[in-house]
């Protein structure tokens, strides 16, 4: 079971950095997520013809990090995670495009291709909890 400050965090964010290799070159790249917590996993949308997206669909195993920014050392709560890369289809697009146009009912005017990071690992820094405190959950 996920610790619940761990979903908390990720609900309240939207940016995420994305992390992918390809031919063992690192790429990173930033998007906009929607969490779903049914299958615990991120939701983003990206063109096939991108970096990350060309990068990913060949090598599915991905890194993604989610932090608050702040210069507040007392503050500093973050998420770094390990995933696997799906494209969504038939009722899981369905359901996933709801999900992600109620957050940014902004994108219903751009073309959506969503793909689904499914979580594996989550390691969370929060330091509201003690300097350094990790919350760990994986797989």
């Amino acid at each position: 079971m996920i610790d619940k400050r761990i979903i908390d965090f990720i609900q309240e964010h939207h940016l995420l950095t994305l992390s992918t290799s390809k031919e063992n070159i690192p790429y990173s790249s930033n998007m906009f997520y929607v969490y779903n917590k049914e299958n615990n996993s991120l939701i983003f949308s990206s063109d096939i013809k991108t970096k990350h997206a060309k990068d990913f669909i060949e090598n599915s195993n991905v890194a993604a990090s989610i932090a608050l920014e702040t210069k507040d050392v007392k503050k500093i709560q973050g998420v770094q995670l390990l995933g696997t890369i799906t494209e969504l289809k038939a009722e899981e697009l369905n359901n996933a495009t709801k999900q992600y146009l109620k957050e940014f009912p902004y994108a219903e005017k751009m073309k959506l291709h969503l793909w689904k990071m499914k979580l594996t690992f989550i390691k969370m820094t929060d330091n509201k909890l003690g300097f350094g405190k990790k919350l760990i959950w994986e797989v």
